[in-house]
């Protein structure tokens, strides 16, 4: 028997959706770990070689696993590609959830904050390729930002609105404080070696993330008219 017939047979939407697909059935939890196991191989391949340099046998390489098996699951390379792209950013989607009209200004931007950098301290590698995707203008995802990305700022920029309306945080621009708030977490993945060269650090360790959120956090609410936790 061979590798690829001990697993679940491929959805027949394979590759055409831009994250991996669900596991179902008596194969489904093996399915979601292999195309884990792929997926973090896929991350570290793209964000060294980007995608003209990646190829599908580097990948199952990294991943410890035939390319055979690399194509059952994801197809091509460009599904892959998509699907890696899809995971950080529905994780840093996910973290707008903390921003709610009920919630306290200072609160869900600190919790918001939080998520981004952890984000960026233990997913380093899918913040990169996702940043050598916008630089060379956004091919793949150009329809997740239009869209899904889209629609939640712009729900969310409704809820900072009201908190503004409402006299709970100083007249800052919804959507600039976003782009802020991307560019002051997200550098702590895409530029770590030239944050690493500066601080002497030879590794991104807890405590230089401990150190960034405060300062980000901390950034962030005072120039909100926040006052940030014990400060």
């Amino acid at each position: 028997m061979t590798d690829a017939e001990t697993l679940d047979p491929p959805d027949d939407d394979a590759g055409t959706i831009l994250g991996p697909r669900p596991g179902s059935g008596s194969g489904g939890r093996l399915r979601r770990a292999r195309e884990a196991q792929i997926l973090d191989a896929a991350e570290g391949v793209f964000a060294e070689a980007g995608f003209s340099g990646a190829t599908m046998q580097g990948i199952a390489e990294r991943a410890s696993l035939p390319k055979a098996n690399v194509h059952y699951y994801f197809g091509t390379k460009e599904a892959l590609y998509r699907a890696v792209l899809s995971r950080i950013l529905d994780l840093w989607v996910d973290a707008f959830d903390h921003l709610v009209p009920e919630r306290d200004p200072a609160e869900a931007l600190t919790a918001y904050i939080r998520d981004k950098m952890r984000w960026s301290r233990t997913r380093p590698l899918a913040s990169k390729v996702f940043a050598n995707e916008i630089i060379h203008g956004a091919p793949q995802v150009a329809d997740y930002l239009s869209g899904k990305l889209k629609r939640t700022i712009d729900e969310k920029a409704r809820v900072i609105e009201g908190w503004i309306a409402a006299g709970r945080m100083a007249p800052v621009d919804p959507r600039h404080l976003v782009f802020t708030l991307w560019a002051a977490t997200q550098t702590y993945a895409d530029f770590e070696a030239q944050i690493r060269a500066v601080l002497g650090r030879e590794v991104m360790d807890d405590d230089v993330f401990l150190v960034a959120s405060r300062h980000v956090t901390g950034l962030i609410l005072r120039g909100c008219g926040l006052k940030p936790r014990g400060g």
